[in-house]
């Protein structure tokens, strides 16, 4: 496996990473085995978060002996210093170490997150004090939205920006990548297969293997798949005219109805959790109906507040149905819930 610099780190990593959301519908032993599997291929790029339920615990238990080999990445959604220092604990506890390579503010992408984030005291005040105690070797950021991902590069405050990129989502390239290439962030790409949308994974990943400036998060549950992402970033680089055709047909397929998470549509008068609500499909797809029913409950359950106004709708730049997607996703959950 190739290793390429993490940004203006200093760190050498796999050319391509192993994204941790997937691993939370393994048992332990089947993830450790994926995992060590992932490790015996190369791999030593690791994404995870305090939110994705046990996957941090399961990286901990998987990596006892081989952190020397391993870069891990975690993150924290909370907004106030005292959250997020809680949060930075337990990830230490739960991942068996005593120092995390890249510790990333989750899912900046409102204004007010942003003003948060930055406030005296804030967040990223307490993380570089982590940073200076050793706790934290570089703060990272993750965010979904175009324009604030361009500001948190601007800020100069980041080693490392992860934001959406695939075949259907590609709007990043056009100023985001060049932006945090000339800060010297590394690029972290979430989302390699539209969040489960894309189901050819091989094309989907050699699309991505034509920047070799791309550290990719591929999520990975079988050491297939991890076999198959191994395979790709090892090889060269390699896109066809047929490659291109069948990306086109993703788009075609994709582009009326595809959520791309950028929370225009929010807040909504009734409380809804739209965006996280419009996921729902892929969720179920990604953690098996029984752990979506579990994991997503409290968003699907605040569908049942929407009263059709249609607001949401209007504020959609992709000119999405959203009412009657959130409908079709809540008739869903609400199936999968009978059938427990």
């Amino acid at each position: 496996m190739r290793l390429v610099p993490l940004g203006s780190t200093g760190i050498m990593v796999s050319a391509v990473g192993f994204g941790g959301i997937p691993i939370i519908r393994l048992d332990f032993d089947e993830a450790q085995t994926v995992l060590r599997h992932a490790v015996d291929r190369g791999i030593t790029f690791f994404d995870t978060a305090n939110r994705y339920v046990d996957s941090e615990e399961k990286m901990g238990r998987a990596f006892a002996g081989l952190r020397h080999k391993v870069v891990i990445a975690t993150k924290t959604g909370q907004r106030t210093a005292k959250a997020a220092m809680e949060e930075l604990e337990l990830s230490l506890a739960r991942l068996k170490t005593d120092s995390i390579d890249l510790y990333q503010p989750h899912q900046v992408s409102k204004p007010e997150e942003f003003e948060a984030l930055f406030a005296p005291g804030g967040v990223m005040d307490a993380l570089e004090a982590a940073r200076d105690q050793g706790k934290i070797r570089h703060v990272g950021v993750t965010s979904h939205s175009l324009p604030m991902a361009r500001k948190l590069v601007a800020t100069g405050r980041f080693a490392t920006v992860q934001f959406p990129y695939n075949i259907v989502e590609t709007e990043a390239a056009e100023a985001l990548f060049p932006e945090a290439r000339a800060a010297g962030l590394g690029i972290l790409v979430m989302k390699p297969f539209a969040g489960g949308m894309l189901d050819d994974g091989g094309l989907a990943l050699r699309f991505l293997r034509r920047d070799p400036g791309l550290l990719v998060l591929p999520g990975c549950d079988t050491p297939q798949q991890v076999d198959l992402a191994v395979d790709v970033f090892a090889a060269e680089a390699d896109w066809t005219e047929a490659d291109e055709a069948k990306a086109q047909a993703y788009r075609d397929e994709l582009g009326s109805r595809f959520c791309r998470r950028c929370e225009y549509c929010q807040p909504c008068p009734q409380g809804v959790s739209i965006t996280y609500a419009m996921m729902y499909k892929v969720v179920a797809r990604r953690m098996s109906p029984a752990k979506a029913v579990q994991f997503a409950a409290t968003t699907m359950e605040s569908v049942r507040n929407c009263v059709d106004c249609g607001e949401c709708a209007t504020r959609c730049p992709y000119n999405l149905p959203i009412p009657e997607m959130l409908r079709e996703h809540l008739d869903l959950y609400d199936s999968h819930k009978a059938a427990q």
